[in-house]
């Protein structure tokens, strides 16, 4: 779906494999793997190529024939990576645009960002297993499993995982945006 769309976008503005290269600086052969559906983008990739369609990267997901009820099954879950760091997101819901919701494993010492960013949501994150460090703002939080934070993502923010062990977190995202 996501390389579907993403084609749909490049060819509507009439764009060739080689301009979006350039524009974005993924090679050719990414590019042509990601719309394959063989290879899925970092979420850096994604950031990239939302800025230069001017688009949200939920938009690159959205699914205008997405089905009213949504069944997730691990296997057939679009998954995003961050960098090299190893931190993963599941994506869980089907893409209309209301509600995006995560899944994400972070392995010891990895974060979401490099540096804390904002974009027009609200957000919630529920730590499922091991301990969650979140940079709102000027503030850390620390969140446990069985906890969960909520707050405004116009706020600068980003998750850290300073701990030795894996975390997993489940992140709801309304409305999805960059």
């Amino acid at each position: 779906m996501l390389g579907e769309r993403l084609k749909a976008l490049r060819t509507g503005r009439g764009l060739t494999l080689k301009e979006l290269s350039q524009r974005t600086g993924l090679s050719v052969s990414m590019l042509s793997q990601i719309e394959s559906g063989t290879a899925d983008p970092s979420l850096g990739s994604l950031r990239t190529l939302a800025n230069v369609f001017e688009a949200s990267i939920a938009t690159l997901f959205s699914d205008p024939d997405a089905p009213l009820v949504h069944v997730s099954r691990p296997g057939s879950r679009h998954q995003l990576t961050v960098g090299e760091s190893g931190y993963t997101y599941d994506r869980l819901t089907p893409g209309r645009g209301d509600l995006e919701v995560l899944r994400a494993e972070i392995p010891p010492g990895a974060s979401s960002s490099a540096q804390p960013w904002a974009h027009p949501s609200t957000e919630c994150a529920y730590v499922i297993e091991g301990v969650l460090s979140v940079e709102v703002g000027a503030q850390r939080f620390t969140v446990k499993a069985g906890e969960s934070i909520t707050f405004d993502s116009r706020e600068p923010h980003r998750y850290l995982n300073e701990t030795e062990a894996s975390v997993q977190v489940v992140i709801s995202v309304t409305p999805p945006s960059p």
